[in-house]
């Protein structure tokens, strides 16, 4: 399946002219670019929509900082550690895991990396606002696409960093943007999203050859993570309506297993609704910006290692999943032998804040690391599952719980049991649980392990404040969280000194 989407990125490589650094939207100059509001074609159009895409592929090792997307998440949960060296290597990490990261040591490539998005994503939508050729729906298509890239990228600046410099088409000179409140921001997220999944520009599903590209699916389900974790009471129906429209889709089914969905063999699956496309090339040490391969499944698996059975091979030791997440699982429970390595009984590296356990869905495997070109650890193929049907379900579930209604919706207990009966097989009715509130939490635990979601659910919950408020001296991990100082990052330092005087375009800093 990697020569589906790819062809898009690769035709757009050209337009790239990237090395070393990105798209800075503090720096960027308009002749960098195309001029801004000419007339284009539709290949123009597609090899600029090809490199949209393309920051899908960077956010694991974004801007030469090793800021994956799925741990800025995990590690501040209570599934991992950060692991590593020592508490120095890769120290923003572990300040990162303790919430006490400052504006010189935030980890900030991923700042970057959507900030490029959203400059790329703007130069698309002012493109199809002047094509010169193709069909209306294909120009609508790709604005859609366009507006629900956008939309993606700025929601992890706003989930992370909260009140963040926003912009649409070109920035006039001095090439700077104002400040948005997390609110402001939160509208215009929201309105692309309308924008993305109104009037059938995209289609519901896509399969072969456009494998990879944005569906109304997509953004419907970017939406849900966006309404639910702002608790937009006034938007619940539509997004419970949005799941159950998903949910009917017959392109759309729960795979037999869990395990399955994570396989090379697994990619683009049924229960795919969205993930990115890498491959096992083009990412070296010297340039970031380039390639298209993931370092997550090296960073997340145990150093100096050697697989019995031949099918894992070692890595950084990053990333060791908690003892107390692998015990959660009940023994009839599928997901555990899915979701995490049970390493205790091998010899390897151990390396800090070692455990034993690491991370399964996208760990280091031999067949995802036969590398064509760049350094091997850079370059494993493992696609990013974004969004997966499972995620649907649960969604539903938790909704219904809290009063939404939608025409054709079925009970919390038919969306919850759906993915249980998956987890369970035979040994469902022995597990069976009441959807309930709590027990939707829970599931979702047990289903998205190591998926990057866990934190950002307890925050929305309300419940990190409880859950990652601990003293544990054993794994050096004593931290104390509240949403005054944690739920947002500091903005990093070098933004803040950039509009340093700057009057309108003075970046202010979150409390920290």
């Amino acid at each position: 399946m990697k020569q589906n989407i790819l062809k898009y990125i690769i035709a757009g490589t050209v337009m790239l002219s990237v090395s070393s650094c990105g798209d800075d939207f503090l720096t960027v100059k308009s002749s960098d670019k195309l001029e801004a509001g000419a007339p284009a074609s539709v290949q123009t159009i597609e090899q600029s929509l090809a490199s949209a895409y393309q920051i899908l592929l960077f956010d694991n090792y974004a801007n030469g900082s090793y800021n994956s997307v799925v741990l800025m998440g995990d590690l501040r949960s209570d599934d991992l550690y950060k692991g590593g060296g020592d508490a120095n290597d890769q120290a923003g990490l572990y300040f990162l895991s303790l919430f006490e990261n400052n504006p010189s040591d935030v980890p900030s490539g991923l700042w970057n990396i959507y900030y490029t998005g959203l400059s790329r994503t703007n130069g698309i939508i002012l493109s199809c606002e002047q094509a010169t050729d193709g069909t209306e729906a294909q120009i609508n298509r790709f604005s859609a696409e366009a507006h629900a890239l956008r939309a993606y990228y700025v929601h992890y600046l706003w989930k992370m960093w909260g009140n963040v410099p926003y912009f649409e088409g070109e920035l006039p000179d001095p090439y700077l943007a104002k400040q948005y409140t997390a609110d402001e921001v939160y509208k215009e997220i929201m309105e692309d999203l309308e924008f993305a999944i109104s009037g059938d520009k995209l289609p519901s599903a896509v399969s072969g050859a456009e494998a990879g590209r944005v569906t109304k699916a997509m953004a419907q389900m970017l939406r849900a993570r966006v309404v639910m974790y702002q608790k937009d009471q006034s938007m619940y129906n539509q997004v419970l309506a949005d799941m159950v429209e998903i949910i009917n889709n017959p392109a759309y089914g729960l795979m037999d297993n869990l395990e399955d969905v994570f396989l090379p063999s697994g990619e683009f699956c049924k229960e795919s609704i969205f993930e990115s496309n890498q491959r096992p090339e083009g990412k070296d040490w010297s340039n970031s910006w380039g390639g298209y391969g993931t370092n997550l499944p090296a960073f997340i698996s145990p150093n100096s290692f050697t697989d019995p059975d031949g099918v894992f091979i070692g890595g950084w030791g990053f990333g060791p999943v908690r003892k107390a997440a692998y015990d959660m699982y009940a023994a009839d429970d599928t997901r555990r032998a899915a979701s995490i390595n049970d390493w205790t009984s091998v010899e390897y590296g151990k390396r800090f804040q070692d455990t034993g356990y690491f991370m399964r869905k996208y760990a280091a495997r031999k067949e995802c690391n036969v590398v064509i070109s760049g350094a091997n650890d850079l370059n494993f193929d493992n696609n990013l599952r974004i969004f997966r049907l499972a995620e649907t379900y649960l969604n539903a579930a938790e909704l219904l719980v809290g009063g939404a209604t939608a025409s054709g919706a079925q009970s919390a207990q038919t969306y919850l049991d759906a993915v249980r009966k998956r987890a369970f097989g035979d040994k469902f009715e022995q597990n069976k649980v009441t959807a309930t509130l709590e027990n939707i939490k829970k599931e979702r635990r047990l289903e998205f392990m190591g998926e990057g979601l866990r934190y950002w659910d307890l925050v929305r919950w309300g419940d990190a404040p409880k859950v990652l408020t601990e003293s544990n001296a054993e794994y050096s991990s004593t931290r104390t969280w509240s949403e005054a100082t944690d739920k947002y990052l500091p903005i990093p330092q070098g933004e803040i000194d950039k509009t340093s005087g700057l009057g309108e375009f003075e970046l202010k800093q979150n409390p920290y």
